[in-house]
């Protein structure tokens, strides 16, 4: 993609192969003359290692265990008589798999963080970085605390504040996804201050100071200086 041509839709920003370009855009619907030539800005490294979609695709298998791990033992809670082996075994497999998960999902954000924003230390980034670590303690908690077959309250409370996490953590995410494309973001003109009109307040306090004369308080002069 990157030795190719590439285009831009203008309204919605979407960007695309020159050659792949039909009658309309594929994201927004409107006609191929609203494209404009697009040149990428990141370097091929960065765009060879963004593309692999490491990150999302360790998210995605974390987040299958942080949620199927409270939702199951609540099922078997529930229906005890249901496929018990088969939840048992699938609730112990996701209790272990979780922290292993969550482990790569931490180093694949960290990779992409830094591949992304060359840096860590961004608001949202920091963030992320705190919730994923008390996410995988609370999922090192579980582990150490999981008796198989056994769900105490300690368990489920453990799992719950863990998807808990999950969910603060992909709100965070969704923050960093839904950017303001290229080509719909207006810039707001900069109030020029020098000659924006004054407030009626300091219209009325400059002209009454304008109107106002100066009052100069003359000195009192005692008689007997001045030897009369």
């Amino acid at each position: 993609m990157i030795d190719e041509e590439l285009v831009r839709c203008r309204p919605c920003g979407y960007v695309m192969k020159a050659s792949d370009l039909g009658d309309v855009c594929p994201a927004c619907g409107l006609p191929r003359n609203v494209f404009e030539p697009y040149r990428e800005r990141v370097s091929p490294n960065r765009l060879l290692i963004l593309s692999l979609d490491i990150h999302p695709i360790a998210i995605h298998l974390s987040q299958t265990f942080v949620a199927l791990t409270p939702m199951l033992i609540i099922f078997h809670l529930i229906f005890p008589d249901f496929q018990a082996t088969i939840a048992h075994s699938v609730i112990t497999f996701s209790v272990w798999a979780l922290p292993v998960s969550l482990i790569a999902s931490t180093i694949s954000g960290i990779v992409d963080g830094i591949t992304r924003f060359k840096t860590l230390r961004t608001p949202l980034l920091k963030s992320k970085i705190i919730y994923s670590m008390a996410i995988l303690i609370l999922s090192i908690l579980q582990l150490i605390l999981f008796v198989p077959e056994t769900y105490t309250w300690v368990t489920i409370v453990l799992s719950f504040l863990s998807l808990g996490c999950a969910v603060k953590l992909g709100l965070l995410g969704k923050h960093l996804l839904d950017v303001i494309l290229p080509g719909t973001y207006v810039r707001r003109k900069k109030k020029n201050t020098k000659y924006a009109p004054k407030t009626k307040v300091e219209k009325t306090e400059t002209a009454d100071a304008l109107e106002r004369p100066k009052l100069v308080k003359k000195p009192k002069v005692d008689p007997e200086d001045t030897g009369e």
